[in-house]
């Protein structure tokens, strides 16, 4: 049985310097800036071809509803759109128990060889939940290196 969405709370931008729980991180890339960008904050539909997480995704007016695997469902604003260098997004709403507040922030800077991409997941829940993420912070990272390197081949043959 699918659970049900309910509101999170809004946050703004700074609660990238506030959460409680804060992981970031980073990956250099061969694929330019400009491409990494597009793939990010304009090309929603594809998420899933890069980011195994991503079940499915796509636009809606203020931002994205985005499905993980295992069922899990957001409901996101994009709050930052700046081309080619952020990209932040608050859930909105969710499905998953306990969350509180989620926003995820994108950065893209020119590198020698392409791109450095730089991932900030920054949330708000209770105590168990919390540190259950920070356990899971190494597996995340793995999926986020995996993505961005999947992103990168997939950015090398278009």
């Amino acid at each position: 049985m699918a659970r049900r969405s309910r509101p999170l709370r809004p946050v703004d931008t700074d609660f990238l310097d506030t959460a409680p729980v804060r992981l970031v991180f980073a990956h250099a890339i061969t694929a330019p800036p400009e491409a990494v960008y597009r793939a990010l904050a304009e090309d929603t539909g594809d998420w899933p071809a890069w980011f195994d997480a991503v079940k499915s995704a796509r636009p809606t007016e203020a931002g994205r509803d985005i499905a993980l695997a295992g069922g899990v469902r957001f409901e996101e604003t994009v709050l930052v759109a700046d081309a080619p260098r952020r990209y932040v997004y608050r859930a909105d709403t969710c499905n998953a128990p306990g969350l509180r507040a989620l926003l995820e922030e994108w950065r893209v800077e020119p590198a020698a060889a392409g791109s450095l991409v730089q991932w900030t997941f920054a949330m708000d829940g209770p105590a168990p939940l919390r540190l259950m993420l920070r356990v899971l912070r190494p597996g995340l990272g793995r999926a986020f290196r995996g993505a961005v390197q999947t992103l990168d081949r997939r950015l090398a043959t278009a």
